[in-house]
């Protein structure tokens, strides 16, 4: 369907894209994945047309039609939902209406045969668009999607930000393209409604190319996975779904750990040899005889002999060493020294009759809890319900208008904001890791390299041209750097690669301390979470069981 060869794309210094190319086929499903700023979305608008490349093609086949959702909805802002609905239709109201002058036509005895013809065609047509239940269609993904209560008179531009993503995606949907490309759909889904679109992608007879963070999600849509690589900006396809995908990654890490140590070890081995080698050899004991000339002789042969071999180690080791295997990181770790005996017969965190309110609007209501020394807690709930709120508070950033919150002495709390506001705004990227900081400058910057988050040219970077993505790996290294026994964290998950993604998860698995977490990513909460706790009109509503235990509730409601 269509074909991207050699693709390249930059901005400014800032190459995005990097000799891209891939295919899809009729039926592929494949997912687009990479970090921050690394290009997806670049590609996405390039194969849609709304970007010209700097290098490379686009081959699109003849017939094949695109439809393309943004991350932000920016056409038919002016138009009612009806309307917007009606203009993704366009094809097939215009072959309803096609259809019914034909066959007043054929009603009145004035059709001929090659309109028979072309009115099998059009039906042929209408029925695969979907056209005979078109309306029913439109209510089952207004539906699915959440939109049901809108009134379809409602003017787009007047809805939140998530109900215009929603109405934009059901108006692409109900156009069934061939190839739906789609930037982050996930986004504003509530669980149900992602539930939803899971099972109408799988069922989808077009193809997809979907960039996208969620990997339930992308286990659940995608066959294959196009990762654009965070440093070279190149492409590179793997066959499967997202498991597939981090399986394949976790066996890199282990071939690129072996490989490492296996040229470690030849290094030490050649520095070895070409240290001793000289020392090593017989002919330096005195002959025996009075054949000296013999000795000298056999002497000489073994000095060249020794010469080309230590020569050829050098120079082996001169190759390895200008080139050689970079060390893998270090496993991400938070607070590794921590014992959680520390914390056992206490209570870490205690909050009691908690009130906040915005204007006229009431967020927290009277809320008390207990946190113990082993908990780890989800929060879930609407957007804007109030989830960052409630973590604002306990990390002591805002003031309740009621209640309080009490830490245990022996409590270190690390706190992770989801706007960044922690962050400082100025400086280079070293500078905001060292604030509050004891240690030299050598002894921070081997902290702060350490697991592989940043590079050396990073820390000169200012804090203000650090991507998104990038200044989430600076909060999680601050994060590990203050050897916290309380986490609070707010949408963890947010920003990063799938690579650091899956470090910094492992790290929150093995913390043994408590933990406070908001989430809208189900797998973290289905392997994170021990609890679920859901914030609904300023009350906490729990569910022990986790997050089956939620999903089982909510799926019976």
């Amino acid at each position: 369907m269509i074909t991207v060869t050699n693709l390249s794309k930059a901005f400014g210094d800032n190459q995005v894209l990097n000799g891209v190319s891939l295919q899809m086929g009729r039926g592929d499903r494949k997912g687009l994945v990479g970090a921050n700023g690394v290009g997806k979305s670049t590609l996405v608008k390039i194969i849609a047309g709304e970007l010209e490349p700097d290098s490379g093609t686009v081959q699109i086949a003849t017939g094949v039609t695109l439809g393309y959702l943004p991350q932000v909805l920016s056409e038919g802002s002016a138009l009612t939902i009806d309307e917007l609905l009606a203009s993704a239709q366009e094809r097939v109201l215009a072959l309803e209406t096609q259809l019914r002058h034909l066959e007043a036509a054929m009603a009145g005895g004035q059709s001929a045969g090659d309109e028979l013809v072309r009115y099998g065609h059009l039906v042929e047509e209408y029925e695969a668009l979907g056209g005979y239940d078109l309306e029913h269609r439109t209510e089952v993904m207004l539906a699915g999607l959440g939109l049901s209560a809108l009134p379809r008179d409602r003017i787009v531009a007047t809805l939140s930000g998530g109900e215009k993503a929603r109405v934009g995606l059901a108006a692409l949907l109900l156009r069934s393209p061939d190839l739906l490309l789609l930037d982050e759909p996930t986004n504003h889904l509530d669980f149900a409604a992602l539930d939803w679109l899971e099972d109408f992608l799988r069922r989808y007879r077009g193809a997809v190319l979907v960039v996208s963070h969620d990997r339930q999600f992308l286990n659940a849509v995608v066959d294959a996975i196009i990762e654009i690589e965070e440093h070279t900006k190149e492409a590179r396809t793997y066959a499967g779904n997202y498991d597939f995908f981090a399986a394949a990654k976790a066996q890199a890490r282990v071939r690129w750990e072996a490989e490492y140590a296996a040229q470690q070890e030849e290094i030490h081995e050649l520095r070895r040899m070409i240290r001793t080698s000289a020392r090593q050899v017989a002919h330096n004991r005195p002959p025996t005889d009075s054949d000296g000339f013999t000795y000298y002789f056999k002497g000489g042969r073994v000095d060249a002999t020794v010469a080309r071999n230590v020569h050829a180690a050098e120079e082996k080791l001169r190759r390895i060493e200008d080139d050689p295997i970079p060390k893998p990181p270090k496993p991400l770790q938070i607070n590794p020294e921590f014992d959680p005996a520390e914390l056992m017969g206490k209570t870490p965190l205690s909050v009691s009759q908690l009130s906040k309110r915005y204007s006229e609007r009431l967020l927290l209501d009277d809320i008390t809890f207990a946190l113990g020394p082993r908990d780890r807690i989800a929060i879930v709930g609407a957007n804007g319900i109030g989830k960052s709120t409630l973590l604002k508070l306990l990390a002591r950033r805002i003031a309740p208008d009621a209640g309080s919150i009490t830490l245990a002495p022996s409590v270190v709390v690390g706190y992770l904001d989801q706007e960044q506001e922690t962050l400082a705004r100025t400086g280079t990227l070293y500078e905001a890791y060292a604030a509050g900081r004891t240690g030299d400058w050598e002894q921070l910057k081997v902290e702060l390299l350490r697991y592989g988050l940043f590079v050396y040219p990073d820390l000169a970077k200012p804090v203000a041209a650090l991507s998104v993505g990038q200044q989430r790996k600076l909060q999680i290294a601050r994060l590990i750097s203050e050897r916290a026994n309380l986490l609070l964290l707010d949408e963890p998950t947010n920003h990063i690669s799938f690579d650091v993604l899956e470090e910094f998860e492992q790290a929150l698995l093995d913390f043994p301390g408590p933990l406070i977490a908001i989430s809208h990513d189900r797998r973290f909460l289905e392997r994170v979470a021990g609890e679920i706790w859901e914030l609904r009109e300023g009350q906490l509503i729990r569910y022990l069981g986790g997050w089956e235990a939620y999903r089982r509730e909510n799926s019976r409601k």
